[in-house]
């Protein structure tokens, strides 16, 4: 049997995990042909879940419980806590200036303001995970996934409850002091206890042979059972990202108003926020990232694996957890089709980052 699975495991993980996006969006479509789609995206939705709690940290464990979380660690883990705090300033600033230029005022300032901020939160754990198949990029993968998940769900949901709270005092309205499911809320600490683990044991427990840390090795079979439920992670997240994609989402129409063609709408559309929010994902903060980080290893300031990890998940697409924030008071029209339209551009791009990176940088 262990054999068997071993035969298995080259085939989903590193490069071979990627086809599962287009397996997961070709088999979704027919399936849906005999269910109907809303019944498949219900239970997607709970494999979603499903994988985030009891998949997604048990991988992370894995690769921290192999590393010594040393000097060059902690080094990207500062880098990446102010790659996060740049893009949201950077989302901030950008939205200030979108305000003055189309002269936005009272309520809907605020919820442009609130709108483009939340829609900076990437996705990490799905999309940006395929990284963590990669064995050299692995461990920066998985801080940058880690930190990512407490902006998203602890840090931003914190602010927008702040501006939420203010708004409504305002206005008299009654505001919830924090929508955000208890599920989310736990989340980004259950995730951190998992990498905390992980780093904990291996420092802790000593290899009696080799004399260092403890890895998954270490508990035979049962490690190696650990290892293969682990690497069904990727394949399982991606085909979850490919089964997300509507074909009904690509539409002329709305791609016309997305680059500005169709202007049907006039200056009280939402489509003019999607568009912004669009630029910032797409074109702003990635080209913004080669910039600084670009030079940085032309020079060989930092390592291969963390500038791929860097650049890609600089370019990675809304996370749909998003919706989960409307409560505090963001546009909806405007974060579903920011969603869909930066997943439907980005994912092909980081397929194609993934593939080029990961035959040149590792």
């Amino acid at each position: 049997m262990i054999d068997f699975l071993e035969g298995i495991i080259p085939y989903i993980s590193g490069l071979y995990t990627l086809p599962w996006i287009l397996v997961g969006f070709i088999l979704t479509i027919l399936i849906a042909k005999i269910t109907g789609r809303e019944k498949i995206d219900k239970i997607m939705k709970k494999i979603g879940l499903i994988l985030l709690y009891f998949f997604v940290p048990v991988l992370l464990f894995r690769i921290f419980l192999g590393t010594d979380f040393g000097e060059e660690q902690i080094k990207f883990s500062a880098i990446v806590a102010a790659i996060i705090f740049f893009m949201y300033l950077l989302a901030f600033i950008f939205a200030k200036y979108n305000i003055k230029k189309h002269k936005l005022t009272g309520e809907k300032k605020n919820l442009y303001l609130k709108t483009v901020l939340t829609n900076q939160g990437r996705s990490s754990a799905f999309i940006g995970g395929a990284m963590l198949a990669i064995e050299a990029w692995a461990v920066p993968a998985g801080i940058y996934m880690a930190l990512v998940g407490i902006a998203l769900f602890a840090v931003i949901p914190y602010i927008l409850a702040r501006m939420h709270k203010k708004e409504s005092k305002n206005s008299e309205k009654v505001a919830q002091s924090n929508p955000l499911p208890w599920f989310l809320k736990l989340y980004p600490w259950y995730l951190i206890a998992f990498v905390i683990a992980g780093i904990a044991l291996h420092a802790t427990v000593t290899n009696n042979i080799t004399g260092g840390g403890i890895t998954l090795g270490d508990f035979g079979d049962l490690g190696f059972l650990i290892k293969f439920y682990t690497a069904l992670t990727i394949p399982a997240a991606l085909y979850y990202v490919g089964a997300g994609i509507h074909p009904t989402d690509l539409k002329v129409s709305e791609l016309k108003k997305l680059i500005g063609l169709d202007k049907s709408g006039g200056k009280e559309s939402h489509w003019i926020w999607v568009r912004s929010i669009f630029i910032l994902t797409v074109a702003i903060t990635p080209i913004l990232t080669a910039i600084i980080f670009g030079p940085l290893y032309a020079i060989g300031a930092i390592p291969a694996s963390w500038f791929a990890v860097i650049t890609i998940n600089s370019i990675l697409p809304i996370t749909s957890t998003n919706v989960f924030l409307l409560p505090y008071g963001i546009d909806r029209k405007s974060t579903v089709h920011s969603v869909t339209w930066t997943t439907l551009v980005c994912v092909p791009i980081i397929v194609a980052l993934i593939a080029i990176f990961g035959t040149s940088l590792t």
